[in-house]
């Protein structure tokens, strides 16, 4: 049976580790196999409080982690890569878990558990990613007039010193935020006051700015398309239908991972009706019973 617990973001119990010089906020809880949770693009661990319970409840060392940049881990003014936040969760594995993990992720944590799997092997026992994103940022060729436009437009807005702290502080404005949210959440009632502030509040800092302008500025990142290749772990796939960000259309190369008669048991998926760009917080109901069962079936190693 899932235990259907939820933390509150204030009861987390986050502890501090110094990396390269800055602090990363992390939190770890249960005992058992070691799982690492990644959050996505503006979100941080606490966004994965309704599951932290249900992991560890089943028998789990449930690591999150507030990646460089994010949530109350420090926000230096440098480039962002998902090579910089690949390098950052391979150190945390040698500083506190060394056995091969379980890796969870949510968007660009997804992209990274899928890079995690492909090239750190020895790191990655299995994965699973929700709502994988395709990259960091759109690359030029998936962008067609106008919106490559647009997106052009944007990051030289969001990068110069003039205007960029201007359109920045409209983006961070908590009424956006919720704006957005209502865009990738289909259900209203999981945007509550708690999810907008855990947003807004690092949003707020002094380097915030400079932050949001290095990573939405920066290369997009390997392909899902040339990691899954790489890939020889189980590998848990569930997707929210209703997401306008990673539409359901782009998971059919998992959908056919799946259903290949020649790598049977790799992959898993599941659609999830009625969902958006956060499974796990959106429906933690649905989300924890298959990350647990899906688990249950992993083989002992």
């Amino acid at each position: 049976m899932v235990a259907e617990l939820s933390l509150s973001l204030a009861s987390i119990e986050k502890q501090t580790w110094v990396w390269r010089g800055h602090a990363i906020a992390y939190t770890a809880t249960g005992e058992g196999i070691p799982i690492v949770l990644i959050h996505g693009f503006g979100a941080s661990l606490g966004h994965w409080r309704k599951n932290i319970p249900a992991l560890a409840a089943a028998g789990h060392r449930v690591y999150a982690i507030d990646l460089l940049g994010f949530g109350d881990s420090d926000q230096p003014e440098r480039p962002y890569t998902l090579d910089l936040w690949q390098d950052l969760l391979a150190d945390f594995w040698v500083e506190f878990i060394n056995t091969p993990a379980i890796y969870v992720g949510n968007s660009i944590g997804g992209l990274l558990t899928l890079m995690m799997l492909a090239n750190h092997s020895d790191k990655a026992r299995a994965g699973a990613v929700l709502n994988c994103a395709g990259g960091l940022n759109h690359r030029p060729e998936e962008l067609h007039p106008p919106l490559n436009w647009v997106m052009g437009a944007f990051t030289w807005l969001v990068s110069s010193p003039s205007v960029g702290p201007i359109v920045f502080n409209q983006v961070r404005r908590k009424g956006r935020i919720r704006s957005s949210l209502k865009q990738v959440y289909s259900d209203p009632t999981a945007i509550t006051d708690e999810l907008v502030d855990m947003l807004y509040t690092p949003a707020c800092r002094p380097t915030a700015q400079k932050v949001f302008a290095s990573i939405v500025t920066a290369p997009p990142g390997p392909k899902p398309d040339d990691l899954l290749p790489n890939i020889t772990q189980p590998l848990l796939v569930l997707w929210g239908e209703n997401d306008p960000w990673t539409p359901i259309k782009g998971a059919e190369v998992y959908r056919k991972l799946a259903e290949d008669v020649a790598r049977p048991g790799l992959v898993t998926f599941h659609s999830i009706p009625n969902t958006g760009h956060c499974p796990h917080d959106e429906r933690p109901e649905v989300v924890n019973p298959l990350l647990v069962d899906w688990l249950d079936t992993l083989p002992e190693g």
